[in-house]
């Protein structure tokens, strides 16, 4: 493929469409900012997505995987058909922001950036809308449900109700907005860019007795405690430490009162990954270790892991590539490299069928009090640098699917 240089149109045609939608991208995403919705039940934000694409001419498939939307803005060819993935839900967190557009949903906020991610792939679909006849291939516009669920997402849901076929997806493109990084700055790297999140809960069973004897009892505290420490030590001695990963119990649940030792004890926490291999080794050490210590002390414990976790998240090295000069090539935005997160994403499953590229656009700006991290009560984006994040979608539209 050509170097994207040889290859664009002019941007100018393409900024100055993004800055006449601009207003009304920021319109939409405070609108949805305003009226938030839980995984599976973004029924009003899949409503404004299907009548807003509808009228800009576009095919429209709803209740795609339950409230799904899919976009359809066909080439003169359909030589090659690629989907730009926004997802729409929002999380059940109390805002505390103080905007004027602040949640009016009590304990829901798109606290992760999702209606950012929604007026950005709509501002992209308004100006691709109007150079349809450039496009040699298709677009597919995957606007998707539940990626907050952690567990069997809405990616899957979307893949096994068609949402990659008629046509067939070639190649997916997804963009996060994340607080991590200043805004004006784009990151992105090939290889795994999110982590595979796997939940693991282990019950511990022993037997109770009183306080005071507890010579007379198999205590699950201590052997929980025993099996947390076997578990952080293992990242130190059974794993190659040139693997990055997290091991975390982030939850440990027992007893009812001062002078009984329980029964059992209930360890709840996360395994993060990069690499499939080393999260199918870890999930067996895990499972080995915290049976072998607990039949040390004459408990018993019993692994299990959250099913359908999502995969990591891997940008294909030559596709990012392309990508990287796309973002490049953007006036007023800067790109940079960066490290694996160890957050997970379920676009993973997109890129899983379809190689593509996932990046981020930063939105930290000091100067204006956005400094809070993803997920926090107080989060916000920098709204200024949305029109940036709907034009890389135009141009890296535009580059794979554009007229060759």
């Amino acid at each position: 493929m050509k170097p994207f240089a040889n290859r664009c149109m002019d941007h100018a045609a393409f900024e100055k469409e993004i800055d006449e939608f601009n207003e009304r991208m920021i319109e939409i995403r405070r609108d949805l900012h305003e009226h938030p919705e839980l995984s599976y039940k973004e029924v009003r934000t899949a409503k404004l997505v299907a009548d807003t694409l509808r009228s800009f001419g576009i095919e429209v498939r709803e209740n795609v995987g339950g409230t799904g939307v899919v976009g359809l803005l066909r080439g003169k060819k359909g030589n090659v058909t690629i989907g730009l993935r926004a997802d729409m839900d929002a999380l059940p967190v109390q805002e505390q922001t103080g905007l004027p557009f602040a949640s009016k949903n009590s304990g829901v906020m798109h606290a992760c950036g999702h209606d950012s991610h929604v007026a950005m792939l709509i501002g992209a679909a308004y100006v691709l809308s109007k150079h349809g006849d450039e496009l040699d291939g298709n677009v597919k516009f995957l606007f998707q449900p539940a990626e907050e669920d952690g567990g069997r997402g809405g990616a899957l849901p979307m893949i096994e109700d068609g949402a990659l076929e008629n046509p067939h997806v070639d190649h997916v493109f997804g963009l996060h907005v994340l607080g991590d990084f200043p805004a004006g700055y784009f990151a992105i790297r090939g290889g795994p860019i999110m982590a595979a999140p796997d939940s693991f809960k282990i019950e511990v069973h022993g037997r109770g007795g009183h306080g005071s004897a507890p010579w007379d009892t198999v205590d699950p505290i201590f052997v929980s405690s025993q099996i947390i420490q076997a578990l952080y030590g293992m990242r130190s001695r059974n794993v190659d430490q040139r693997d990055p990963l997290v091991i975390s119990v982030c939850s440990v649940h027992s007893g009812t009162k001062d002078n009984i030792i329980p029964d059992n004890a209930l360890l709840e926490g996360t395994l993060r990954t990069l690499d499939e291999d080393v999260r199918a080794d870890m999930k067996k050490k895990i499972s080995n270790t915290a049976e072998a210590v607990a039949g040390a002390f004459g408990a018993k414990a019993d692994v299990s892991f959250i099913e359908n976790a999502y995969p990591v998240t891997y940008n294909d090295p030559a596709i990012t590539e392309e990508v990287k000069s796309i973002l490049s090539s953007i006036k007023g935005m800067k790109t940079m490299e960066t490290k694996p997160l160890l957050g997970g994403e379920d676009v993973s499953r997109f890129l899983q069928r379809a190689p593509g590229t996932y990046y981020f656009l930063g939105t930290r700006n000091e100067k204006k009090g956005i400094i809070y991290p993803n997920h926090s009560s107080k989060f916000t984006v920098d709204e200024d640098y949305l029109k940036y994040g709907a034009l890389s979608h135009v141009l890296v539209a535009m580059h794979f699917a554009g007229k060759k």
